[in-house]
């Protein structure tokens, strides 16, 4: 399938968004980068809000601009007039969605971000989507919507309706609306729910940002649950990947069911989790780090943060029956590579 695709990957940062396609967020640099190595249009979409330093988001657009195949235009999701004239010029075939206002913890302090970006802008998307009717439109959702399930590794076919935190009400709602749309307007449409994703250049409110800063300048980090976590680790180069090969696998009618499926029984959609498929203690994440750095980390532990979950850890099988494919770097050969990235970047 050729992609004419400037993909309104949205991504908003802070709150990510565009591809269109997000592109000056983590993810969807990363996934930009990949597909203009195909040789494909990409078009980034992206609000460059202050959830943290803008510094980094206008570093990886500068990057991408190198590249004679992509444009961007600079804007939040919210802004429709903005959105429809953006995509309206770039004419997609794929959208993908990668905006939103990003993080558990901060959906604390500022619940109505996540209305705005994640509720409002994945509105918007959904009606550019459909007054243009492209092939195909893919939307990140996340792990944190399994919420209080115990029963793992976590299936797409589970029930999901414990959320702990806004932001994860916010992207089980951003499923049920993107379900509805494909529904009454036959959109094809794939969620892919991601699993803690780390990697160069990700976002300085992630743990393994602030871990690896804290630990080369002697400073303690926090952690939480007094270190009795689990995440199913999975290192950016192996998301996008995923979701590249996801872009092929277009949801269809009861005929493109596959063994283990989440297609709808009443729409064109489909729920594919996107992960390491490798629980991971918090203390052996931590260890990695050390090795990497060299240095011993002086932990300060506290108590769960509200809205925070135990564990996490994914079935990645539905992803391996539809592309073939299965994350698999080990955690530490990513850690080490993300820690060599922020050395180089920060002059260590």
């Amino acid at each position: 399938m050729r992609l004419r695709r400037a993909l309104p990957l949205m991504m908003r940062w802070g709150a990510d968004a565009r591809l269109h396609h997000r592109t000056a967020g983590f993810i969807g640099y990363h996934l930009a980068g990949l597909l203009l190595a195909e040789g494909h249009v990409v078009h980034g979409y992206d609000g460059m809000t202050d959830y943290y330093d803008v510094r980094l988001k206008q570093r990886r657009h500068t990057m991408l601009r190198q590249h004679a195949a992509f444009t961007a235009t600079e804007a939040l999701l919210e802004d429709e007039g903005t959105l429809r004239t953006a995509i309206d010029a770039c004419a997609p075939d794929v959208i993908v969605h990668l905006a939103a206002q990003a993080g558990v913890r901060y959906s604390l302090d500022n619940p109505r971000a996540y209305i705005d970006a994640n509720i409002i802008g994945s509105f918007n998307v959904l009606e550019a989507a459909r007054r243009l009717k492209v092939a195909h439109l893919l939307m990140a959702s996340t792990s944190s919507v399994y919420g209080a399930n115990t029963a793992m590794p976590y299936a797409e076919t589970d029930k999901a309706d414990t959320q702990m935190s806004f932001y994860a009400a916010t992207k089980k709602a951003n499923e049920a609306m993107a379900h509805a749309y494909a529904h009454l307007h036959g959109i094809p449409t794939t969620m892919f729910r991601f699993f803690t994703v780390y990697g160069p250049w990700g976002r300085p409110d992630m743990a393994l940002f602030k871990f690896t800063d804290a630990i080369l300048h002697g400073r303690p980090i926090d952690v939480y649950n007094h270190g009795e976590m689990w995440r199913d680790f999975t290192y950016v180069a192996d998301l996008v990947r995923g979701i590249r090969l996801l872009i092929d696998a277009v949801p269809g009618g009861e005929a493109a069911r596959v063994p283990g499926d989440s297609l709808s029984p009443v729409a064109p959609y489909r729920i594919v989790n996107i992960g390491n498929s490798d629980k991971v203690r918090l203390e052996d994440f931590i260890a990695a780090i050390e090795t990497a750095t060299g240095h011993k980390a002086a932990r300060n532990y506290m108590d769960m943060q509200p809205g925070d979950v135990p564990a996490t850890w994914a079935d990645a099988s539905l992803l391996k029956t539809l592309t073939g494919y299965q994350p698999q770097t080990d955690m530490r050969d990513g850690v080490a590579e993300f820690v060599k990235w922020f050395r180089h970047e920060n002059g260590l």
